[in-house]
Parts: structure tokens; C-alpha cells; sequence
């Protein structure tokens, strides 16, 4: 029987929303490429994420940064010297491997932040061999997962793509700054691609080489947004958090926002868990039990974040809670090593104060996120369903004639060209009108809109949801609009009238 990751993936390659790149000379490994389907999908979540986020403040932009860097800030931010992942390597078979990958298989728990010493005797305990050929491996040591370039024609300019987006806003900071009234706090956010030379890139688009972030780097004064934030209005909200002690045993708690904070956590963090987690229940409807914020130790987070709770989704495909982002406090590491490294003030004045501002991350890995609403949505067995968003779906409406003759295919192609200005939507008539339906469901789309006999008397169609379906009959006239209010969630397919009269 397949795996869930296999129906999955199977789905995925057969309709066309990702696949191995270079697919033809037998692929890339860590490489992935967005099909017909796929790359839609990725901008509706991008267009739902930035409305969403740059949504908190008018002070919150998108900047589109490079993706190439130059050596002299990424020493700066620590990359060259720490962006580094455990490598184990197989005398015998050559094979090279995670280390702390290794010992997740057999322990089924993470093993982040690991010295390579520690890593060493973790395996010796655990008696971890190769997986490839069960031969014994070699010790661990230090792998810098950056992509050196070698810029100009001599090649003597050294070079990186970027590992993350974060830092094109830190060094963009002082100039937005600047050009938008010289006031915090400002948010920037870059939606990009990153690269990371993984060592054992694996599971599809959880482990990529090349990937893309959304994220949203917000600089504040410490001193003042505590408070300033609107802390009452989600008092009383439950947050689901899974605390470092507890996230192991694939379990979380519903805290309430002053509980965390009389934990200890700021009220702007907790201000912003409360926005996050409405993005996934209720924008992306991610179901409560299947989502939650695992806090990460000082352990596992990087040193200079104060506070890290990981955003985690639990996905069959993948085997439980798996990260998709992240909310991380910086404080002032970032601005700081960059003013350091460079000898140019990046302290602003706030209220006659010289500020250095903090930085609160929140960061999206959009592949991730992707695979987790493919794996959340799609059903097998009586009937092969994708429910996906329909802000997010690929193809948010499909027009059809009920049959491919009788002046109706005329009819619905005239109803699909006026449509398609104003919605994203397919037309089809092959095959009989239950295959039609059938293909909708498998790649998403929420709504199809059918011209029948009856349509060519009165002027009225029927709209079929695709989660329940149910149909309805309206008025040809009003579909763009009865379209845009579904799809935009102003109105549920529930509400309208039976399907006995007509909208």
C-alpha cells in the first residue's frame, strides 16, 4: 500500500504542481521545480500572506533585495564562520550524511546544536551505521552550507548566495529608514528565493537546496513597543504552544496570551504568536489539532535569539509536527554586527533618543508550507479530493457545459470569457460531466460552474461546491460577482438559497 508521502508526491507530479528539476537527465537533488498548478498556488500564497502581514501597520513594506551577497557582510552576520551542519562521512561507501539526521531516524527526536564531539559519542551509543551500506562512519565535522560565487572575470571578488532573505532588510535598513519618515517601528518583508548547500537534502520540499521565505522583519524600540503594542485586545486568546520540556511527546497546550506573558515571554511576541496562528486556523484553515508553536531551548535556538518558538503543522506525509517557520526575537545581534563590521552608524533617533533598534522575526518557509496544505487537503478513496483555501487554490473556478453540443459549449465559453477577466478560472468539455467534476476535485478547485439546457431558457446555471457537492442554481448574470464573494470569503456556499430557487 502507498505511504502517504507517495500519494502525496504521486498527486503532486501527475497534475503538475512540483517535480524534481532537470526531471529529464534524472534530476537535481535539493532542486525543485513549480509546475502549472504549482506556481499559482505559490503566488496566491504569497498574495494572502502579504495582505495578511504588511497588513499590521502601514509602516510594514516589501523590498525585493539581492540574492547574491558579498562576502564582507555575511562575515558580519556570522554565516561564513557558523552557517555550518554536521558531516558524517562513510569510509567505506563514500556516502555523507547529517549527523544530527542520523540519530533523529533511530531516536526519533531532534538532535540540533550538537558539538561534533557530542555528535560522535551519540553515535557510537546508538550504534548508528550507514544506511546505505551498514558500514561504520567516520567522525563528524563542520559543513558551511553557503554557495560561494566567484564574481567579475577574474573571479577574485568572493561571493555568496544569499542563505536566507533576512539579511537584504538589515542592510537595507538605515535607507527605509530614511525614506519613510524616520519611524519605528518599520517592518520589512522579502519574499525570495534562498540556497542552502544541504548535505543530505531529503523528503521532498522540507530539505531543499534552493528554497523559497517569506518573512517579515520588524525593528522596534526596546524600550517603548512593549507596551505599545495591543496587548488587551488578545489578552484572553489562547495560543497552542508546545513548551521545550514537552514538544517531544507530539503534544501541545492552549495557553492564554497573559499566561505566556506572565512566563515570561514580551507582550509584542505573544501580540504577534496571536496573529500567526489566525493565519493558519483561519485564513489557511489548518485544523486546531494538526498546528502549533513549539518553543525551541537555548540549546537548539541560536545564541543571539532571546525567544524562538518554531511554527509547526503535523503532516502523515512527513511523520508528525514539522517545522514551516518560525517567531524569533533577535534583539539587536543583527544591526549590531553589521554597524560593527562596517564602522556606519545604523542607531537611529527616536523621541531625541539614539536607538539601536531590536528586530522580531517572523519567517515562512513557502515550500513547506505548500506541501503541508497538499498533504493537510487531499483525501484518497470513494473520491480523490484536494481541499485546498480557496484564496490559495490553483484554479479557483472551473466553467463546463453540461454537454458538448446543443448551442451549450457556445454558451459556457461566452459565460468563461467574460469570467476570466474578472476571476482565474478553467473551462473544459471533455469527457462526460462527472470526469469533469472529478479533475476539479483532484487539483483543488473550490467552485464549478455548469451551463445546462436550462440555462438557455432562463439564463441560470449551477454552481457545485467541491467540498460537499452540493449545487445551486443563480442567475448567469451574478456569477462573477456570487464568485468573488466565495473565493474572497465574504459569503459561504451554506448560506445561499436552497437549491430548489434561484439566486
Amino acid at each position: 500500500m502507498p505511504s502517504r508521502y507517495e500519494d502525496v508526491w504521486s498527486l503532486s507530479v501527475r497534475r503538475g504542481f512540483l517535480w524534481p528539476a532537470a526531471d529529464l537527465y534524472g534530476g537535481f537533488a535539493g532542486f525543485y521545480d513549480y509546475g502549472h498548478l504549482g506556481a499559482p498556488m505559490k503566488r496566491r500564497w504569497e498574495d494572502v500572506w502579504l495582505e495578511t502581514f504588511l497588513g499590521l501597520d502601514e509602516n510594514y513594506r516589501l523590498i525585493d533585495p539581492t540574492i547574491a551577497l558579498p562576502e564582507a557582510p555575511l562575515k558580519a552576520s556570522g554565516h561564513v564562520e557558523h552557517f555550518t551542519d554536521l558531516l558524517v562521512r562513510c569510509p567505506k561507501c563514500k556516502e555523507t550524511h547529517r549527523a544530527d539526521h542520523l540519530l533523529e531516524e533511530v531516536t526519533h527526536e531532534a538532535h540540533e546544536g550538537l558539538t561534533a564531539t557530542e555528535a560522535d559519542a551519540k553515535i557510537r551509543e546508538l550504534k548508528v551505521r550507514c544506511p546505505k551500506c551498514k558500514g561504520e562512519l567516520g567522525p563528524s565535522q563542520p559543513f558551511n552550507m553557503m554557495f560561494p560565487l566567484a564574481v567579475g572575470p577574474l573571479g577574485t571578488d568572493r561571493a555568496y548566495l544569499r542563505p536566507e532573505t533576512a539579511q537584504g532588510a538589515y542592510l537595507n535598513f538605515r535607507r527605509e529608514f530614511e525614506a519613510l519618515r524616520r519611524r519605528l517601528p518599520i517592518g520589512l518583508a522579502v519574499i525570495g528565493r534562498c540556497f542552502r548547500n544541504e548535505i543530505s537534502p531529503r523528503q521532498g520540499t522540507y530539505r531543499m537546496r534552493e528554497f523559497l521565505q517569506a518573512e517579515l522583519q520588524i525593528f522596534f524600540d526596546p524600550a517603548t513597543w512593549n507596551d505599545a503594542v495591543p496587548f488587551d485586545a488578545i489578552a484572553a486568546k489562547g495560543i497552542q504552544v508546545a513548551f521545550a520540556a514537552d514538544k517531544a511527546k507530539g503534544a501541545f497546550e492552549t495557553h492564554a496570551a497573559t499566561d505566556l506573558v506572565a512566563r515570561g515571554l514580551p507582550k509584542f511576541y505573544v501580540c504577534h504568536l496571536a496573529v500567526v496562528q489566525d493565519f493558519y486556523l483561519r485564513t489557511l484553515g489548518i485544523p486546531p489539532d494538526r498546528f502549533r508553536f513549539a518553543e525551541l531551548d537555548e540549546k537548539e535556538r541560536a545564541f543571539y535569539n532571546k525567544v524562538h518558538f518554531d511554527i509547526e503543522v503535523k503532516q502523515d506525509s512527513l511523520g508528525g509536527f514539522k517545522e514551516i517557520g518560525g517567531v524569533h526575537y533577535r534583539t539587536d545581534h543583527d544591526l549590531l554586527g553589521h554597524q560593527t563590521a562596517s564602522r556606519e552608524r545604523l542607531e537611529v533617533t527616536v523621541d531625541g533618543r539614539k536607538v539601536l533598534p531590536h528586530v522580531l522575526e517572523l519567517s515562512f518557509g513557502i515550500d513547506r508550507n505548500l506541501w503541508a496544505l497538499l498533504d493537510l487537503g487531499y483525501a484518497t478513496g470513494e473520491r480523490q479530493v484536494l481541499r485546498l483555501p480557496p484564496r490559495i487554490a490553483p484554479v479557483p473556478a472551473a466553467v463546463f457545459p453540461l454537454l458538448s453540443k446543443a448551442g451549450l459549449p457556445e454558451r459556457a465559453r461566452a459565460l468563461w470569457s467574460d469570467l476570466r477577466r474578472r476571476v482565474p478560472v478553467s473551462y473544459d468539455e471533455a469527457g462526460s460531466i462527472g470526469k469533469r467534476y472529478a479533475r476539479m476535485d483532484e487539483v483543488g478547485t473550490p467552485f464549478c460552474v455548469t451551463v445546462d439546457h436550462q440555462t438557455l431558457t432562463d439564463g441560470t446555471v449551477t454552481i457545485r461546491e467541491r467540498d460537499s457537492t452540493e449545487q445551486k442554481r443563480l442567475a448567469e448574470s451574478t456569477v462573477a460577482g456570487m464568485l468573488g464573494d466565495l473565493l474572497g470569503g465574504t459569503r459561504r456556499f451554506a448560506d445561499l438559497p436552497a437549491a430548489g430557487s434561484t439566486i
